[in-house]
């Protein structure tokens, strides 16, 4: 038996996610049966697609229990097991409990070799925020030399490797976060060309005017909302979006209206495609290979957001959902 720390969804938000939809609570584990292991928890990814499950709403993940642990990707120890696969002291990623501790079959786990690599590397940069990036931008986006690629929450978990994939690609990139201090990194440390404060600017057309005075070839889109609609008025000709996402939507109580003039996408031949990155987990090895590469040598940046304590995990959320994390949202757990 292990007594162990959760957290579990209390009720669903309607609007903004508030602390009453969360609730802390100890809870004992049963010892593993056979075929099972026990995890114990060392890092938990707190990501955007979190806030839709909350839901019951219909979205490509079935939502969470009400009075039941959230889940989420995770790194985690085996700590005991009765299952031939996995030993104990092997150092696993999947997706677990918010808690402390995780009885699991081993099924979708992957084990991974920590050394020389924070663990926490392995939830962002080579993980499934680094692999949404390559594949939406290389299979979707597919920037070439002298165009001009857009990326929102440009220094998001995503949006930060996202532009620097286009960089590497000779575009030009532009991208936009939620405060100066996130912009003057896009540009000194991501390789952005530039980078607007989308909370300050009143005017989104006018500022993309003036940084994407040729238009927008490829969108790497996060967000949503305005700051899209702006974007699509602005798509060249044979423009690709890589819609990964629209956080600025998740908490609203009704849905915004789509951009006017829809015909733009016939006009214009635009190519507009929504994507889940675990459609495409076949590609992980191509991933690996070429992202990790880049990761050793020193061409791709990245940086985390570190919150200690399984305590904290749902404010951290909260604080995600606003934007106040820098790049990549980790709790370490334990």
């Amino acid at each position: 038996m292990t007594q162990i720390q959760r957290i579990v969804l209390a009720k669903r938000p309607v609007g903004d996610v508030t602390a009453d939809c969360f609730r802390d609570e100890t809870a004992t584990l049963a010892a593993p049966a056979d075929g099972q292991i026990l995890i114990r928890s060392r890092f938990l990814s707190l990501d955007p697609y979190m806030r839709p499950r909350m839901t019951e709403l219909r979205s490509y993940t079935p939502p969470f229990d009400l009075d039941k642990p959230l889940t989420g990707g995770s790194v985690g120890e085996v700590v005991e097991s009765k299952n031939p696969r996995y030993a104990k002291g092997d150092i696993v990623m999947g997706m677990l409990d918010w808690a402390t501790h995780t009885l699991h079959d081993g099924k979708g786990l992957r084990k991974i070799d920590a050394m020389g690599i924070p663990l926490s590397a392995h939830l962002g940069v080579l993980g499934m925020p680094s692999f949404t990036a390559w594949y939406g931008m290389k299979h979707i986006c597919k920037p070439k030399a002298g165009e001009t690629v857009f990326v929102s929450a440009a220094t998001g978990a995503v949006g930060q490797v996202a532009g620097q994939l286009a960089k590497l690609a000779g575009a030009k990139v532009v991208g936009c976060a939620g405060d100066e201090q996130k912009c003057q990194w896009a540009v000194r440390e991501a390789a952005y060309d530039a980078c607007f404060n989308h909370k300050t600017e009143r005017d989104y057309g006018a500022v993309l005017d003036k940084l994407c005075p040729q238009g927008i070839d490829a969108d790497f889109e996060n967000v949503g909302g305005k700051i899209f609609h702006a974007v699509f008025e602005r798509l060249n000709n044979f423009g690709r979006v890589a819609f990964c996402g629209a956080i600025s939507e998740y908490q609203d109580k009704e849905p915004m209206a789509g951009p006017p003039k829809m015909f733009t996408i016939v006009q214009r031949r635009l190519n507009l495609q929504g994507f889940i990155v675990s459609d495409h987990a076949a590609l992980m090895g191509d991933f690996v290979n070429e992202v990790g590469g880049l990761v050793k040598a020193g061409k791709l940046k990245s940086r985390e957001t570190v919150i200690d304590g399984l305590t904290n995990a749902p404010q951290a959320f909260m604080g995600l959902l606003k934007g106040e994390n820098f790049g990549k949202l980790v709790v370490k757990v334990g």
